[in-house]
C-alpha cells in the first residue's frame, strides 16, 4: 500500500473476477435450501454501448456466436438509462420450474458460462470499462430476485424488486445472509443499485 492511500485510508478498487459468476450455481442450491428460490432461467449483462461500427460489430458477433449453440436466441434491450443489456436464456426448458418438483430447472451452469463469455470477450476487446453488471433472475414463484454482479468491483449484491419503484430490503438481507459464503458479497450496501426493470427479473 503506498504511503498517500495509507494516509488517507483509500484503497484499490477491487479488480474484477469474472470467474467468480461461476460461484452462481451453488449459491443457487443455497438460495433453494434457505429460502425456496429458483433460477428463472434468464440473465442479462448491462454495458455502455459506445458508438460506431466496431462495437457494434463486436456485439453482433457475440449475439452471434451465442445464437449458434441451439440455444433460445439472444436479445439486446436497451433501458431508459442508455444502457444496453444482453439479454440470455437457458439452454434448457426456459418454462417455469415446477416449484414442488425436485427437477433440475434451467441449466444454470450453461447460462453462467454464456454470462461469462460476454463479459470476458468485451473485456478482451478493450470494452471493460462499459462493463456494468450481469444478473441473473430467481423466483420462488410469487417473488423476483436478482444476484448482480458489479464488474468494476468484483462482487455480488442481491436486488428484490416489490413492484414500481420498490424493493424488499427483507428479502435482500435474508438472501445476502444465506449465500455469504458462496459469493463474493458487495459489503458497501450504498452500492446495492436498484436496477428495476432489469430483463430477467
Amino acid at each position: 500500500m503506498s504511503f498517500w492511500r495509507a494516509l488517507f485510508g483509500r484503497s484499490e478498487p477491487a479488480e474484477p473476477d469474472l470467474d467468480a459468476l461461476f460461484g452462481l450455481p451453488s449459491a443457487s442450491v443455497t438460495l433453494r435450501a434457505a429460502a425456496g428460490f429458483r433460477p428463472t432461467g434468464t440473465g442479462s449483462v448491462a454495458f455502455r454501448a459506445t458508438e460506431g461500427a466496431a462495437f457494434a460489430d463486436l456485439a453482433r458477433d457475440i449475439t452471434d456466436l451465442l445464437d449458434a449453440d441451439e440455444g433460445p436466441p439472444v436479445e439486446q434491450v436497451t433501458d431508459d438509462y442508455g444502457y444496453t443489456w444482453l439479454v440470455v436464456r437457458s439452454r434448457s426448458d426456459p418454462a417455469p420450474p415446477d416449484f414442488q418438483s425436485e427437477g433440475s430447472g434451467p441449466d444454470l451452469t450453461g447460462l453462467v458460462t454464456d454470462l461469462h463469455a460476454v463479459n470476458s470477450t468485451l473485456e478482451a476487446n478493450g470494452y471493460g470499462p462499459s462493463l456494468l453488471c450481469s444478473l441473473v433472475g430467481f423466483t420462488d414463484g410469487s417473488r423476483s430476485l436478482g444476484l448482480v454482479y458489479l464488474y468494476k468491483r468484483g462482487t455480488f449484491y442481491p436486488f428484490a424488486p416489490a413492484g414500481g419503484q420498490r424493493r424488499d430490503n427483507a428479502l435482500e438481507l435474508q438472501a445476502e445472509a444465506a449465500i455469504g459464503t458462496d459469493l463474493p458479497l458487495e459489503k458497501d450496501r450504498s452500492r446495492w443499485f436498484p436496477v428495476y426493470g432489469a430483463p430477467g427479473l
